[in-house]
Protein backbone atom coordinates (compact mmCIF):
# COMPACT_ATOMS: atom_id res chain seq x y z
CA UNK A 1 0.00 0.00 0.00
CA UNK A 2 1.51 3.60 -1.17
CA UNK A 3 1.85 6.05 1.60
CA UNK A 4 -1.07 8.48 2.47
CA UNK A 5 -1.19 10.80 -0.73
CA UNK A 6 -2.97 14.42 -0.61
CA UNK A 7 -3.81 17.95 -2.83
CA UNK A 8 -2.73 20.76 -1.66
CA UNK A 9 -4.29 23.91 -3.13
CA UNK A 10 -2.98 27.08 -3.44
CA UNK A 11 -3.94 30.17 -5.03
CA UNK A 12 -1.08 32.99 -6.51
CA UNK A 13 -0.85 36.13 -8.21
CA UNK A 14 0.61 35.49 -12.11
CA UNK A 15 3.65 37.97 -11.36
CA UNK A 16 5.77 38.03 -7.69
CA UNK A 17 6.83 40.87 -6.22
CA UNK A 18 9.75 41.87 -3.92
CA UNK A 19 11.44 38.45 -4.64
CA UNK A 20 8.69 35.98 -4.46
CA UNK A 21 7.35 33.98 -6.94
CA UNK A 22 4.63 34.35 -9.15
CA UNK A 23 2.37 31.40 -9.61
CA UNK A 24 3.97 29.94 -12.51
CA UNK A 25 7.62 30.17 -11.34
CA UNK A 26 6.27 28.91 -7.72
CA UNK A 27 4.77 25.91 -9.61
CA UNK A 28 7.82 24.79 -10.85
CA UNK A 29 9.85 25.60 -8.18
CA UNK A 30 7.96 23.46 -6.34
CA UNK A 31 8.18 20.25 -8.40
CA UNK A 32 11.74 20.91 -9.00
CA UNK A 33 12.59 21.08 -5.28
CA UNK A 34 11.31 17.57 -5.01
CA UNK A 35 8.15 18.97 -2.87
CA UNK A 36 5.62 17.82 -5.47
CA UNK A 37 5.17 15.13 -8.01
CA UNK A 38 3.02 17.30 -9.97
CA UNK A 39 1.42 20.84 -10.06
CA UNK A 40 -1.70 21.89 -12.30
CA UNK A 41 -1.68 25.80 -12.93
CA UNK A 42 -5.32 26.68 -13.57
CA UNK A 43 -5.81 30.27 -15.11
CA UNK A 44 -8.88 32.59 -14.53
CA UNK A 45 -9.36 32.31 -10.77
CA UNK A 46 -11.31 35.46 -9.58
CA UNK A 47 -11.29 35.67 -5.62
CA UNK A 48 -13.43 37.30 -3.45
CA UNK A 49 -12.15 37.46 0.14
CA UNK A 50 -12.45 39.47 3.30
CA UNK A 51 -8.80 40.99 4.21
CA UNK A 52 -8.25 43.78 7.26
CA UNK A 53 -11.68 44.12 7.43
CA UNK A 54 -12.70 44.93 3.74
CA UNK A 55 -14.11 42.75 1.22
CA UNK A 56 -11.48 42.76 -1.92
CA UNK A 57 -11.27 40.62 -4.86
CA UNK A 58 -8.27 39.54 -7.40
CA UNK A 59 -7.51 37.80 -10.22
CA UNK A 60 -5.44 34.94 -9.54
CA UNK A 61 -4.19 31.30 -10.31
CA UNK A 62 -4.75 28.16 -8.58
CA UNK A 63 -2.53 25.87 -8.19
CA UNK A 64 -2.89 22.25 -7.79
CA UNK A 65 -0.44 20.14 -5.82
CA UNK A 66 0.14 16.40 -5.56
CA UNK A 67 2.03 15.22 -2.48
CA UNK A 68 3.08 12.95 -0.08
CA UNK A 69 1.19 13.54 3.20
CA UNK A 70 4.94 13.02 4.77
CA UNK A 71 5.94 15.98 2.30
CA UNK A 72 2.70 18.33 3.08
CA UNK A 73 4.02 20.16 5.87
CA UNK A 74 7.42 21.29 4.18
CA UNK A 75 5.86 22.08 1.11
CA UNK A 76 3.34 24.54 3.11
CA UNK A 77 6.33 25.90 4.46
CA UNK A 78 8.24 26.60 1.46
CA UNK A 79 5.06 27.78 -0.10
CA UNK A 80 5.38 30.20 2.93
CA UNK A 81 8.49 31.40 2.31
CA UNK A 82 8.09 32.07 -1.56
CA UNK A 83 4.90 33.19 -1.80
CA UNK A 84 4.23 37.08 -2.26
CA UNK A 85 0.98 37.15 0.08
CA UNK A 86 1.21 37.97 3.59
CA UNK A 87 -0.78 34.86 4.10
CA UNK A 88 -1.05 32.62 1.41
CA UNK A 89 -3.93 30.32 0.95
CA UNK A 90 -2.82 26.89 1.56
CA UNK A 91 -5.42 24.42 1.85
CA UNK A 92 -4.65 20.48 2.19
CA UNK A 93 -7.14 17.91 1.25
CA UNK A 94 -6.03 14.10 1.76
CA UNK A 95 -7.03 11.70 -1.31
CA UNK A 96 -8.92 8.41 -0.35
CA UNK A 97 -8.30 6.64 -3.54
CA UNK A 98 -6.71 6.95 -6.80
CA UNK A 99 -5.47 5.00 -9.83
CA UNK A 100 -3.10 2.74 -7.87
CA UNK A 101 -0.02 2.92 -10.73
CA UNK A 102 -0.55 7.05 -10.58
CA UNK A 103 -0.34 6.92 -6.78
CA UNK A 104 2.93 5.05 -7.21
CA UNK A 105 4.30 7.29 -9.83
CA UNK A 106 3.11 10.19 -7.52
CA UNK A 107 4.95 8.50 -4.19
CA UNK A 108 8.37 7.67 -5.75
CA UNK A 109 8.74 11.66 -7.62
CA UNK A 110 8.39 13.31 -4.54
CA UNK A 111 11.75 13.63 -3.22
CA UNK A 112 11.88 16.66 -0.58
CA UNK A 113 15.61 18.54 -0.13
CA UNK A 114 16.35 17.00 -3.89
CA UNK A 115 18.08 20.65 -4.45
Amino acid sequence: MNPPVVVVLCTAPAAGADGKLGAVDLARQLVEEGLCACVNVLPGVRSFFRWQDEVDQAEELLLIGKTTASASRRLRDRIVELHPYQIPEVLELPVADGLPAYLQWLVGSVHPGRI
